[in-house]
């Protein structure tokens, strides 16, 4: 007898349709799963058996054979062992064929017959057909973020098994929801004393989505001011909340109570961090990096000088696409990718240079290494560049009060709100098309940006990139239509070039 169960599994972020396919006949004896499976899908055998021992369900002494389609892409993970476990149930006779007519399942089983949660159960949801689906009841609001009036979360086999013979209650629907109080991060702003430029800049990055890179000895305050940007970011809106949600599911990290990830996630890998680990990768499967990890949000490399070049420079693509497209001998996978970079790095190796103090020791050709991380296309790719300098003592000690991180998430939602209005997420998103409308230059601007090309002061990537800056303090000041010469001048101005006492380039 045949029967089939609908499932799926991901690939990339995404979810592919997967028809779970089990024919029980007689023969001798046997277990076989054929579709390209990998080693944990062959593993199901022994889960499924185990699940339907000691569940009191029985194990059919006949040949049983798994086919998964379509053959022609790999299925991977443990989420295909409910769905094998229903489809044998019912070829073996132990249920009646039209219980799972429009069902779909997904879910990784345990020995006492527990069902678990498995990684992208959102994406899984999504593509998986049938009226209704039956998922783990610990990933059941996660998977209804997409399936609303559709899931049911159960949480062993016999009570799936019973629901669907007749002989025990249905498993009710899961329920997500993005309504209730956002939970941000504890560290305020308010806490930061003596840095007006650079909280300044931290302002502008959360108004305008801008890249930013903090260049400084060690104590100025450079990761403590990166550490309280997500604080100042507003929450998700609809289509970035679902994306980051997919992706969080995928990379199994925590999700939040209602389902639906509406605070922008804020990602800082360590500098040991491989290059799969950073932009994606993997083999045989393609799991998203902390690049996809931080999409809609805040990708922050602390001691950026530190990273391989490689690394480095795998981030200049993403930083100007929003997205990644990895591809094996597989196929391809295009992964979300629009994140927020921000940098933080010393001066040289020790941390010491680029003072008159004398204190630093670096050799010339450690501090050209050092600094030679950052390529200048990768350098070029920032918005705002500034120097982090210790604060005054008597600032740090005695100094007035600072505003919070609430004042100011005020004024970042009230400029990106006007970066809305004008159809874009923020106004790093405006394309060089869209400048001379939403962003008209006035005539003292245009030439105080035309001298700063002719001396080569700015590329072509850098004047985009000028005229978003300017646009963004335009709106955090008063909202005008156009852009005045102090705008763009402060713009310049936040764009320096922190490792010039260091080295010409840059």
């Amino acid at each position: 007898m045949l029967a089939i169960v609908s499932s799926a599994v991901v690939e990339g972020v995404f979810g592919r349709p997967v028809s779970v396919e089990v024919h029980v006949s007689n023969g001798l004896p046997g277990f076989t799963v054929v579709g390209l499976p990998d080693a944990s899908c062959r593993e199901a055998r022994d889960r499924v058996r185990a699940a339907l021992l000691s569940s009191g369900l029985e194990w059919p002494t006949r040949r049983v054979t798994v086919n998964l389609a379509p053959s022609g892409i790999r299925k991977h993970g443990a989420g295909l062992d409910l769905p094998i476990a229903l489809a044998l149930l019912v070829a073996s006779g132990q249920l009646p064929p039209e219980t799972i007519l429009k069902l779909g399942a997904a879910g990784e089983l345990g020995l006492d017959g527990s069902i678990r949660p498995v990684p992208g159960l959102v994406s899984i949801a999504d593509a998986t057909a049938g009226e209704e689906l039956i998922v783990p009841a610990r990933g059941a609001v996660e998977a209804a973020v997409v399936r609303p009036d559709a899931v049911r979360g159960a949480s062993h086999l016999r009570e799936v098994f019973d629901w669907l013979d007749g002989q025990g209650l249905r498993p009710s629907f899961a329920v997500a929801s993005d309504e209730g109080e956002l939970v941000r991060p504890t560290a305020d702003l308010a806490d930061v004393r003596g840095q007006p430029l650079a909280r300044y800049a931290l302002e502008l990055a959360a108004a305008g989505g801008h890249h930013l890179l903090m260049v400084g000895p060690p104590g100025g305050g450079k990761t403590m001011l990166a550490n309280r940007l997500a604080g100042l970011l507003p929450a998700l809106d609809a289509d970035d909340a679902l994306v980051c949600t997919r992706v969080h599911s995928v990379c199994g990290l925590k999700m939040a109570e209602g389902g639906l990830v509406r605070i922008p996630p804020f990602r800082a890998p360590h500098h040991g961090i491989s290059e799969v680990g950073m932009i994606g990768g993997g083999s045989p499967v393609i799991r998203p990096g902390e690049v996809s990890a931080s999409h809609a949000g805040v990708l922050f490399l602390d001691e950026m000088g530190e990273f391989p070049l490689k690394i480095l420079d795998s981030l200049r693509q993403p930083v100007e696409d929003g997205v990644i497209r990895i591809t094996r001998a597989s196929g391809s996978v295009l992964l979300p990718a629009r994140f927020q970079l921000v940098g933080a790095m010393n001066p040289c190796p020790c941390g010491l240079g680029g003072g008159d103090d004398g204190l630093c020791r670096c050799s010339d050709a450690s501090i050209d290494r050092y600094v030679r991380r950052l390529s200048a296309p990768l350098l070029d790719r920032f918005d705002l560049r500034i120097d982090v300098a210790p604060p005054d003592a008597s600032l740090l000690l005695a100094g007035p009060p600072e505003e919070s991180s609430d004042v100011v998430r005020e004024r970042v939602a009230e400029a990106r709100q006007r970066s809305r209005d004008r159809g874009y997420r923020s106004n790093a998103d405006l394309p060089a098309h869209a400048l001379d409308d939403v962003a008209p230059l006035e005539p003292e601007a245009e030439q105080l940006l035309e001298r700063a090309l002719k001396k080569g002061e700015l590329t072509g990537r850098g004047l985009r990139r000028i005229r978003t800056v300017a646009r963004t303090i335009v709106d955090l000041d008063d909202g005008g239509s156009t852009i005045s010469v102090s705008a763009v001048a402060r713009a310049l101005a936040m764009r320096s070039k922190p490792l010039q006492s260091l080295r010409g380039a840059a």
